[in-house]
Protein backbone atom coordinates (compact mmCIF):
# COMPACT_ATOMS: atom_id res chain seq x y z
CA UNK A 1 0.00 0.00 0.00
CA UNK A 2 1.29 3.72 -0.88
CA UNK A 3 2.50 5.24 1.75
CA UNK A 4 0.52 9.19 1.82
CA UNK A 5 4.42 10.36 1.71
CA UNK A 6 4.88 9.32 -1.36
CA UNK A 7 2.29 11.51 -2.32
CA UNK A 8 3.00 14.88 -1.12
CA UNK A 9 4.68 17.51 -3.65
CA UNK A 10 7.90 18.79 -3.42
CA UNK A 11 6.91 22.06 -1.69
CA UNK A 12 4.50 19.91 0.73
CA UNK A 13 4.47 19.09 4.33
CA UNK A 14 2.43 17.11 6.33
CA UNK A 15 1.36 18.68 9.29
CA UNK A 16 -0.90 16.18 11.13
CA UNK A 17 -1.07 12.70 10.86
CA UNK A 18 -2.77 9.55 12.28
CA UNK A 19 -3.38 6.29 11.89
CA UNK A 20 -6.20 3.33 12.14
CA UNK A 21 -6.99 2.60 15.87
CA UNK A 22 -6.28 -1.23 17.45
CA UNK A 23 -9.52 -1.31 18.03
CA UNK A 24 -9.76 -2.82 14.98
CA UNK A 25 -8.81 -6.08 16.27
CA UNK A 26 -12.01 -6.65 19.01
CA UNK A 27 -13.78 -8.81 16.07
CA UNK A 28 -11.42 -11.06 15.34
CA UNK A 29 -10.95 -11.99 18.67
CA UNK A 30 -14.16 -11.94 19.78
CA UNK A 31 -15.10 -14.32 17.21
CA UNK A 32 -12.21 -16.31 17.95
CA UNK A 33 -12.88 -16.48 21.72
CA UNK A 34 -16.67 -18.08 20.77
CA UNK A 35 -15.28 -20.20 18.25
CA UNK A 36 -12.89 -21.37 21.21
CA UNK A 37 -15.79 -21.80 23.93
CA UNK A 38 -17.82 -24.03 21.61
CA UNK A 39 -15.09 -26.04 20.32
CA UNK A 40 -15.97 -29.15 22.76
CA UNK A 41 -19.77 -29.05 21.84
CA UNK A 42 -19.52 -27.67 17.86
CA UNK A 43 -16.33 -29.56 16.46
CA UNK A 44 -15.53 -28.76 13.08
CA UNK A 45 -17.39 -25.68 13.11
CA UNK A 46 -15.91 -24.32 15.67
CA UNK A 47 -13.02 -24.55 14.58
CA UNK A 48 -14.31 -23.32 11.43
CA UNK A 49 -15.48 -20.22 13.29
CA UNK A 50 -11.80 -19.44 14.99
CA UNK A 51 -9.94 -19.94 11.15
CA UNK A 52 -12.45 -16.94 10.01
CA UNK A 53 -11.51 -14.89 12.88
CA UNK A 54 -7.85 -15.88 12.36
CA UNK A 55 -7.89 -14.37 8.73
CA UNK A 56 -9.92 -11.74 9.57
CA UNK A 57 -7.66 -10.47 12.06
CA UNK A 58 -4.64 -11.01 9.50
CA UNK A 59 -6.68 -8.47 7.02
CA UNK A 60 -6.81 -6.32 9.80
CA UNK A 61 -3.79 -6.46 10.65
CA UNK A 62 -2.27 -5.47 7.34
CA UNK A 63 -4.93 -2.80 7.43
CA UNK A 64 -3.73 -1.37 10.20
CA UNK A 65 -0.46 -1.33 9.35
CA UNK A 66 -1.07 0.21 5.89
CA UNK A 67 -3.35 3.06 7.41
CA UNK A 68 -3.31 6.39 7.51
CA UNK A 69 -4.24 9.91 7.54
CA UNK A 70 -2.50 13.15 6.83
CA UNK A 71 -3.16 16.68 6.58
CA UNK A 72 -1.26 19.22 4.68
CA UNK A 73 -1.80 23.22 4.18
CA UNK A 74 -3.56 22.36 1.09
CA UNK A 75 -5.62 18.81 1.27
CA UNK A 76 -5.73 16.27 3.16
CA UNK A 77 -4.51 12.37 1.90
CA UNK A 78 -6.13 9.28 3.41
CA UNK A 79 -5.27 5.28 2.67
CA UNK A 80 -7.23 2.61 4.48
CA UNK A 81 -8.30 -0.43 4.22
CA UNK A 82 -7.48 -3.97 3.12
CA UNK A 83 -7.75 -5.82 0.09
CA UNK A 84 -10.12 -3.31 -0.69
CA UNK A 85 -7.87 0.03 -0.37
CA UNK A 86 -9.58 3.30 0.17
CA UNK A 87 -7.28 6.33 -1.20
CA UNK A 88 -8.41 9.66 -0.87
CA UNK A 89 -7.12 13.12 -2.04
CA UNK A 90 -9.00 15.77 -1.28
CA UNK A 91 -8.33 19.55 -1.60
CA UNK A 92 -9.10 21.39 1.51
CA UNK A 93 -11.47 24.23 -0.94
CA UNK A 94 -13.86 21.22 -1.78
CA UNK A 95 -14.19 19.98 1.53
CA UNK A 96 -18.38 20.64 2.25
CA UNK A 97 -18.45 19.44 5.46
CA UNK A 98 -16.36 17.13 7.66
CA UNK A 99 -17.48 15.43 10.85
CA UNK A 100 -16.59 12.59 13.09
CA UNK A 101 -18.74 9.89 14.63
CA UNK A 102 -17.91 7.75 18.05
CA UNK A 103 -19.65 5.29 19.61
CA UNK A 104 -19.76 4.34 23.22
CA UNK A 105 -16.84 2.02 22.91
CA UNK A 106 -14.93 4.65 20.55
CA UNK A 107 -15.32 7.53 23.32
CA UNK A 108 -13.44 5.28 25.86
CA UNK A 109 -10.97 4.10 23.82
CA UNK A 110 -10.23 7.60 21.47
CA UNK A 111 -11.27 5.82 17.92
CA UNK A 112 -14.42 6.49 15.52
CA UNK A 113 -15.06 7.20 11.93
CA UNK A 114 -14.17 10.62 10.15
CA UNK A 115 -17.06 11.32 7.51
CA UNK A 116 -16.14 14.03 4.24
CA UNK A 117 -18.53 15.71 2.09
CA UNK A 118 -16.66 16.97 -0.69
CA UNK A 119 -16.61 17.98 -4.15
CA UNK A 120 -20.49 18.69 -4.97
CA UNK A 121 -21.65 15.72 -3.09
CA UNK A 122 -19.14 13.36 -2.98
CA UNK A 123 -18.63 11.40 0.42
CA UNK A 124 -15.89 9.15 1.99
CA UNK A 125 -15.57 7.65 5.57
CA UNK A 126 -12.76 5.86 7.27
CA UNK A 127 -13.95 3.70 10.25
CA UNK A 128 -11.59 3.07 13.36
CA UNK A 129 -9.65 6.53 12.95
CA UNK A 130 -7.06 7.21 16.21
CA UNK A 131 -8.68 10.80 17.98
CA UNK A 132 -10.68 11.74 15.39
CA UNK A 133 -12.29 14.76 16.92
CA UNK A 134 -8.06 15.87 16.93
CA UNK A 135 -7.97 15.02 13.36
CA UNK A 136 -11.45 16.87 12.51
CA UNK A 137 -10.69 19.97 14.03
CA UNK A 138 -7.18 20.16 12.58
CA UNK A 139 -8.78 20.08 9.11
CA UNK A 140 -11.42 22.35 10.00
CA UNK A 141 -8.56 24.76 11.20
CA UNK A 142 -6.74 24.38 8.07
CA UNK A 143 -9.76 25.11 6.29
CA UNK A 144 -10.68 28.31 8.20
CA UNK A 145 -6.55 29.23 7.94
CA UNK A 146 -7.25 29.40 4.16
CA UNK A 147 -9.57 32.19 4.27
CA UNK A 148 -12.73 32.53 2.05
CA UNK A 149 -13.41 30.52 -0.86
CA UNK A 150 -15.06 32.17 -4.60
CA UNK A 151 -17.69 29.99 -5.68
Amino acid sequence: MNSIDSKLRKDEAIIYRTKCHWAMFLGPVVVIVIGWLALRGQGIHAMALMAFGLVWGIFSSVSLNGSELGLTRTRVLMNAGFPLVKSYDIPLNEIAAIDYYQPSLGSMLNFGKVMIVYDRGSRCSIRFVCSPAEFVAEVRQQIISLGPFSP
